[in-house]
């Protein structure tokens, strides 16, 4: 099944809609439920590679590892284990992560330094390895042209559903795919990255021309959620492009680079809204969208602020439409801020103007709105053009007590 949105055209599935792209998920027997949680993915043929990692400066084995890997440009799979986030491990974990690069490698017979790996779960646990070591066999024979969904599966800790998000963009006569996979529904606040996000293409990138394009997707998409205002210390994107559309190489500049730029960004938001809308126990995802603020930065501040508050999020969640507590999140942050120009609106209904409740306003509506899965909350600081969303979910009862036994 396919829907067309503008110039993409969506496909079912995630990374494996990728042609020349494998993916696998086994039970290793790192999460005690028993469930799957060692993931792989695998390209038939080398890829061009790019990835952008937290900014946390405390950062897991794995990022480290990978890292050092993606700065050849070229990567062809990637391993990815859930229930052990193998962070604050010392030497231990590092050498852990480089034996699983080995061991895949070995496997399937790549260089090591071509295998990307990421670990997401309880941070200060060593890995089990002889478990993985065991496993890891048994995740090379599962590799297949329809195992992203195991893959998703995979990589899942507290997720509830596996995120997936796949299109087809037409590039200078030639269709070019582009699939992906995501988990992270907690500790979600990034800057450069999210939880996991793994893509592949098959579109032909000009060397040095895939970084760019990555790093811009990521702050159009994962760089604009929040979920609890915390940011992981394993966030992970990468990117393999394995160039089997056989479409003229996407030079930096041209118009077909930004035609998969286009594709590329509108995966990643497809995936980021899910992340958000699955968060630990959310039931909505909201949209803060701020425009007429002094500039572009000041409007992703504010927003960012309004996203963020405890405050704003207990009363989404309980559909009160208390707007002080926006018109407090906007001023106590950086951006420029002038009361009385403030205006905000639920979905299409007005709720303050000129920094006061607005006459006549339907509160009863504006209830109505909030009971909502999705909506958005609209301000308008009166006082220039820039304009930039965040996407947020409310905070409830249940994030505390998934939250308050975590590693019990």
């Amino acid at each position: 099944m396919t829907t067309a949105t503008g110039e993409h055209e969506w496909l079912e599935g995630g990374i494996t809609a990728v042609p020349g792209i494998l993916a696998g998920g086994v039970v290793a027997g790192i999460k005690p439920s028993g469930k799957k949680d060692l993931a792989l993915i695998y390209s038939s043929t080398p890829a061009r590679a790019a990835a952008v990692f937290t900014s946390n400066q405390v950062k897991g084995a794995p990022v480290l590892v990978s890292a050092e890997h993606v700065r050849g440009g070229q990567a062809q799979a990637i391993v990815a284990s859930s229930g052990c986030a193998n962070v604050c491990t010392g030497e231990q974990g590092i050498k852990d992560a480089r034996e699983m690069t080995r061991l895949v490698g070995e496997l399937l017979r790549i260089p090591a330094n071509h295998v990307l790996i990421a670990a997401t779960g309880v941070i200060g646990v060593p890995l089990p390895m002889d478990k993985i070591r065991a496993a890891l066999p048994k995740l090379a024979k599962s590799l297949s042209p329809q195992g992203g969904r195991a893959a998703a599966d995979a990589i899942m800790t507290t997720d509830t559903r596996p995120k997936e998000a796949a299109l087809r963009v037409d590039i200078g006569g030639r269709p070019v795919t582009i699939g992906g996979i995501a988990k992270g529904v907690a500790m979600l606040e990034p800057h450069l990255a999210t939880m996991f996000c793994f893509v592949a293409t098959d579109a032909v990138v000009a060397r040095g021309a895939l970084g760019a394009v990555v790093r811009r997707a990521v702050d159009g998409s994962f760089n604009r959620t929040t979920i609890d205002s915390d940011q992981s210390t394993s966030d992970t994107v990468a990117v393999l492009a394995n160039g089997l559309a056989e479409n003229a190489p996407l030079e930096a500049g041209a118009r077909g680079l930004r035609q998969f730029a286009g594709g590329l960004e509108a995966v990643m938001a497809k995936l980021a809204r899910m992340l958000v809308a699955d968060a630990e126990g959310a039931s909505k995802l909201v949209t803060v969208a701020v425009r007429g603020a002094a500039s572009r930065r000041d409007a992703l501040v504010a927003a960012r602020s309004v996203a963020n508050s405890p405050l704003v999020k207990t009363a989404i969640n309980g559909n009160d439409p208390n707007w002080g507590r926006i018109m407090m999140a906007l001023g106590k942050c950086p951006a420029r801020i002038d009361q009385e120009k403030v205006s905000i609106a639920f979905g299409e209904e007005r709720l303050v103007e000129r920094g006061m409740l607005k006459e006549g306003v339907r509160l009863e509506r504006i209830q109505e709105i909030m009971e909502r899965s999705e909506y958005d909350v609209t301000i308008d600081l009166g006082l220039g053009r820039g304009e930039d969303r965040v996407w947020t979910c409310d905070l409830s009862e249940e994030y505390v007590r998934l939250n308050s036994k975590y590693t019990t």
